[in-house]
């Protein structure tokens, strides 16, 4: 069998339980060479508690897993390992595992969590589900082989009862969530995700009665940007960098100044900067023919990660950042929309204009800025590479 090429795209996002400093749900990713494994676990109540009681349930299950142990002998271990609640009953814990192979073969594993939701072709999608029961325990069991697309959703309960004394009697309820999700139709993990768990704090009115937790897995296409930014230490390399950001893949986009020119130089071509300042803070943008987006390099960078920053702490939407047209935005939209894998190739040469030329080179400005512009693209779950030249 044929492994496939597919991206799994994965975002996670939490909201505490109003006045608690930490979740009770915990959410652990783990990736092998040929497997990558998702557990969700949701603490029983609130607070530092829940928040043991849930880590310890992901670390064991991932960790167990992940080394080759069987599914039957993981659950086991969490079951006779984690307590019972003497007055209701139940485990101190609950969770939800997706175990994803090389080949899309999807196993999911549910024990008392709210059932999985699963998207294909922009409905959901049932399931067939198996019982195995543990200790007198109920254990879901279903299969399923993932397709381009496909989307998996795995919540706590607080997504559930989200409005509960509130906005809503009931909270959201499965049922309500499920043709929510039916009609976004967003090509990322991450906006998905994070547009449930806006809706749920919406629902809250921003004060969260229950700790809440959503993991989002979509399957995608790799989708590859190539950037280009600084010139070489040694002039010599323009030509063979050129021929490597051209030899790519993906989209091709260079930031700079003096990367835009031997760009143009080595592929013949031209640039034609534009003098609209669309943002009077981002500087206009240019063209050269072949390439997808030609902007000015430290300044746009900056304002790029700042945009970023942005919006992981929920300061700004993605639809606010794809609606305007400046380098920085349209840079933040290609990062956000338009990529799973991010290639940087970088020069190393000094630009006397934006640092101490007695400072040595990792002091510099430039290569400061694209350490920032990487860590926080792999914070929203990009992969990213990184050459120097």
């Amino acid at each position: 069998m044929k492994a496939n090429n597919y991206y799994i795209d994965i975002a996670t996002h939490s909201l505490n339980k109003y006045k608690e400093e930490l979740c009770g749900d915990k959410v652990e990713i783990f990736k092998t060479s040929d497997r990558t494994i998702i557990v969700l676990a949701d603490g029983l109540g609130s607070g530092i508690k829940a928040n043991i009681l849930a880590t310890l349930t992901t670390k064991i299950a991932g960790t167990m897993l992940k080394k080759g142990e069987s599914i039957k002998e993981t659950i086991d271990t969490i079951m006779k390992t984690l307590p019972v609640c003497k007055i209701r009953k139940i485990a101190y814990s609950t969770f939800g595992i997706i175990e994803i192979d090389k080949y899309n073969n999807c196993t999911i594993i549910e024990y008392d969590n709210p059932p999985i939701f699963y998207i294909r072709n922009g409905k959901i999608i049932n399931l067939n589900k198996n019982v195995v029961m543990y200790d007198n325990k109920k254990v879901k069991f279903s299969k399923t082989v993932l397709l381009e697309s496909d989307a998996l959703i795995l919540v706590s309960d607080g997504v559930i009862h989200a409005g509960v004394g509130h906005v809503l009697n009931y909270g959201w309820e499965w049922e309500h969530v499920a043709e929510y999700l039916e009609k976004q139709y967003v090509k990322t993990a991450e906006e998905l995700n994070r547009r449930l768990i806006d809706t749920c704090n919406t629902l809250y009115e921003g004060s969260p009665g229950d700790d809440t937790t959503s993991v989002t897995i979509k399957v995608r296409t790799p989708e590859i940007i190539e950037v280009f930014t600084g010139p070489p230490e040694n002039p010599k390399d323009d030509e063979y960098l050129v021929r490597k950001l051209m030899e790519g893949k993906g989209k091709k986009i260079v930031c700079g100044g003096t990367a835009a020119k031997i760009v143009a130089r080595e592929l013949d071509k031209e640039v034609k900067t534009s003098f609209d300042y669309i943002d009077l803070d981002v500087p206009p943008i240019a063209t050269i023919d072949g390439i997808d987006l030609v902007t000015e390099g430290v300044l746009t960078l900056k304002k790029t990660i700042d945009k970023l920053e942005e919006y992981k702490v929920y300061k700004i939407k993605e639809k606010e950042i794809s609606a305007k047209k400046d380098g920085a935005s349209l840079l933040a939209n290609m990062f956000l929309n338009e990529c799973t894998h991010v290639n940087f190739l970088v020069g190393k040469a000094i630009n006397p204009a934006h640092q101490n030329p007695d400072f040595p080179i990792e002091m510099s400005i430039k290569l400061n800025i694209v350490d920032q512009l990487i860590s926080v693209l792999e914070s929203i779950g990009k992969i990213v590479t990184i050459n120097y030249i």
